[in-house]
């Protein structure tokens, strides 16, 4: 239980960013674009250039977290989120919004990774670091809620008004920086801050990666679960398009996702405390027969899969904080955070256009039970290798 008063400050700040900083009030950004005349074509290009910019920035913004201080990156994201809406909100054509989409992929890789290691810093300063997996949960559930909630609400703004939500993320891009001035910058991050340099940050990362191959399988894992997931995730949506789901019933099923991931979040603390082998497979496990459940095919069944995996999809993010930074050294912690979300970037560029020629070619129940077989049988390696190794280990 926290005892500290400036800890439970500091948290309760971290909480207030969590909710200003991921609120999908911009999340339907490609009924706004094509409102300001954009092609489906210029719309695509965006989304594109924002992804490739988020890769080669994604590395670079966590080595610039570990260099300086925590809440001058974080201050830099919601100065760029500021910068993005407010060039969203100006008629400037393609090439103007695909700079602002460029500013807002800086903003996401700047954050990224940057507000939990404040946060476990803050908590190893006053040796609590115990209660990280229930801080990491509520921060996530938080997220979730706002996210899911920012996007019903934009959804209410379609008809016209679509502007409005780039004037709400301007107002919420300004109190983000108010939470951030609120917190107080680890001491000992202050102290890197004096005798880190970039060249070192970035040896002592890649010698703890090469040297740790337990974690950098965790972000293999990491980066190709959420990417499987994610897959579906999007795909879905366009499937809901194609089966002509009522939008009463897109907002139940992004409601329901909503609630099943705050479902699973609330459980990390409990499931954190099993063996790591148990876990990990026990998610690929059931990934691979909800995915297998596709073939299916029903439109009821599809959206039960929609559930269950973006469940775990909400799971993984607190789950594997506290995998990370009980391995994470505070130095080189921003950065080796920012490795993780890379290898997803990368995996997600590979993965998200081939399923979805894969489903243009077949179909996407058809599809994805043949993904959930992969899975499967990828999961029986994985069963095999950590109990060889755990032999070796035990001779």
């Amino acid at each position: 239980m926290l005892t500290s008063s400036p800890i439970k400050k500091q948290l309760r700040y971290a909480y207030l960013y969590s909710f200003f900083s991921y609120c999908g009030i911009t999340q339907l950004w490609v009924i706004y674009l094509g409102q300001m005349g954009l092609s489906l074509v210029q719309i695509g290009l965006c989304e594109s250039i924002f992804h490739i910019s988020s890769m080669l920035f994604e590395l670079p913004s966590g080595v610039l977290a570990d260099r300086f201080t925590y809440k001058r990156m974080l201050n830099l994201s919601r100065v760029a989120a500021l910068i993005s809406s407010a060039m969203m909100l100006w008629q400037g054509g393609f090439w103007w919004f695909a700079l602002s989409f460029v500013i807002s992929a800086w903003s996401y890789n700047l954050q990224s990774g940057t507000l939990e290691a404040l946060v476990f810093e803050s908590l190893k300063e006053v040796d609590q670091t115990s209660l990280y997996a229930k801080i990491t949960s509520k921060m996530n559930s938080i997220i979730e809620v706002t996210s899911t909630g920012g996007l019903i609400f934009a959804g209410l703004l379609t008809q016209g008004h679509m502007v409005w939500a780039y004037w709400i993320a301007l107002v919420l891009a300004l109190l983000g920086i108010f939470s951030v001035f609120k917190m107080k910058e680890p001491k000992n991050h202050q102290d890197y801050e004096q005798t880190n340099t970039i060249v070192s940050i970035i040896k002592n990362a890649g010698s703890l990666v090469k040297n740790d191959r337990n974690l950098l399988s965790l972000m293999l894992f990491d980066g190709v679960i959420q990417t499987l997931i994610s897959t579906y995730y999007y795909y879905f949506q366009n499937e809901m398009v194609v089966h002509n789901f009522p939008g009463w019933l897109v907002t139940l099923c992004l409601a329901g996702s909503a609630l099943a991931a705050v479902i699973a979040i609330s459980m990390s603390p409990r499931l954190l405390k099993l063996p790591q082998r148990s876990l990990l497979l026990g998610l690929t496990t059931l990934l691979a027969v909800s995915l297998l459940a596709a073939f299916n095919g029903q439109k009821v069944v599809l959206g039960i899969i929609f559930f269950i995996t973006y469940g775990i999809t909400a799971l993984i993010p607190p789950v594997f904080n506290v995998y990370y930074n009980e391995k994470i050294p505070s130095e080189q912690r921003a950065t080796l955070l920012s490795v993780a979300s890379l290898i997803f970037s990368v995996t997600m560029v590979v993965m998200f256009p081939l399923m979805g020629w894969v489903v243009s070619k077949i179909s996407f129940s058809v599809a994805f039970g043949f993904l959930g077989i992969i899975v499967l049988l990828a999961t029986f390696w994985l069963a095999y290798l950590t109990r060889k190794s755990k032999t070796k280990a035990s001779n």
